[in-house]
């Protein structure tokens, strides 16, 4: 069989000829020949099996940066990342239908909360460190761990970064007093607006200030449930079963960049811009902070940190050291040891904590 067009490929795949030329520009689906003269674009019959798959992986409505590295692995790694993928989608998913569940009943006025987790036997043991790093003279990153509340922060602006960090941290300590589970997001999101406040008060008090920001990302425990909250590019990461995931996003111009394809992953981690922040806490109330509600199962461990630790230390490491590291305060050792390792840069700030029962 010969080559085909770009219309009979598309009529083969079951994509669109607008969305064949958009992989073609993305490296992702590259045409085995395009006519020098008109520009056309002629496909292989073997590039079939790839273009169906690329079709199945946007129906799953996984991203195109995550797409390209599925297809160029071989078909026993490809299987394991579509698997975690999907294990991702199920967790926020049911957490999900949780919430809406509570809110459907809450807003019929049949007065159903959430169920009090409190009563489980889950628990969690931690440990919080921040380092100043090889380079900066001061140290602008804040962490805390307590028995309910687990946040990184990492401050913007200078004189002033340090105190925004950790007056997002103090607006959160409050909740460590205990929050029912049918009220966790709520309770971030208000403790959230009240660190916002906070940030625009030292704007105003500190001389050249008037930039001051700080990235915030934190999870509040109740039981087996969690809520987590994040703006900014620090981050947080889930070691379950032996598999290390992301669980935050970041709200940076690079992973912008990842997300529309135009940048692998590899390439992000080099670009000159790595550090542009789209979102973060400024005080000036535009702050729009992701929020979700997760699962906790006993096993798991969690490790939040700034981007003076995952900026240098990559996936591989991390999973690494979080799988073998010992307690979480030997991990959170060790981590710093890896930055540090890496030249350690930037301000580091990280927590581990585990979920135990009690």
């Amino acid at each position: 069989m010969g080559l085909l067009t770009i219309g009979e490929f598309a009529r083969a795949c079951r994509l669109s000829p607008k969305a064949l030329r958009l992989y073609d520009e993305l490296g992702l689906l590259v045409p085995a020949h395009v006519d020098p003269r008109s520009g056309y674009r002629f496909y292989a019959p073997a590039q079939l099996e790839r273009a169906r798959l690329v079709a199945w992986l946007r129906r799953l409505g996984m991203p195109l940066a995550r797409i390209r590295v599925v297809c160029d692995l071989p078909p026993a790694d490809a299987a394991r990342d579509v698997a975690a993928y999907r294990d991702r989608i199920v967790a926020e998913t049911a957490a999900r239908e949780r919430l809406a569940t509570f809110l459907v009943d809450h807003l019929s006025g049949k007065g159903t909360a959430m169920p009090d987790t409190h009563r489980t036997t889950l628990g969690i043991r931690y440990a919080a460190r921040t380092d100043t790093g090889k380079v900066r003279t001061s140290n602008e990153d804040a962490a805390y761990a307590g028995a309910r509340l687990l946040a990184v922060a990492d401050g913007i602006g200078t004189p002033g970064g340090d105190r925004a960090a950790a007056a997002a941290i103090d607006a959160l300590k409050p909740l460590e007093a205990g929050v029912p589970a049918g009220d966790l997001l709520n309770a971030l999101r208000d403790a959230v607006a009240d660190a916002d406040r906070a940030l625009h008060g030292i704007a105003a008090s500190e001389p050249g200030a008037d930039s001051v920001g700080t990235t915030l990302t934190a999870m509040l425990w109740a039981g087996s449930q969690l809520a987590l909250v994040h703006i900014g590019d620090s981050r947080a990461y889930l070691l379950r079963d032996g598999e290390l995931f992301q669980i935050t996003h970041d709200h940076s111009y690079v992973q912008s960049l990842v997300d529309e394809g135009k940048l692998s992953p590899d390439e992000a981690a080099s670009h000159p811009q790595r550090a542009m922040l789209l979102q973060a806490l400024d005080g000036k109330g535009r702050a729009r902070p992701d929020l979700s509600l997760h699962e906790a199962r006993v096993g798991d461990r969690y490790l939040l940190c700034s981007d003076g630790l995952s900026a240098v230390v990559g996936a591989g490491p991390l999973r690494t050291a979080l799988t073998t590291a010992g307690d979480p305060e030997r991990v959170v050792g060790r981590l710093i040891d890896l930055a540090y390792r890496a030249g350690a840069p930037d301000n580091i700030a990280c927590v581990v904590a585990d979920v135990v029962e009690v």
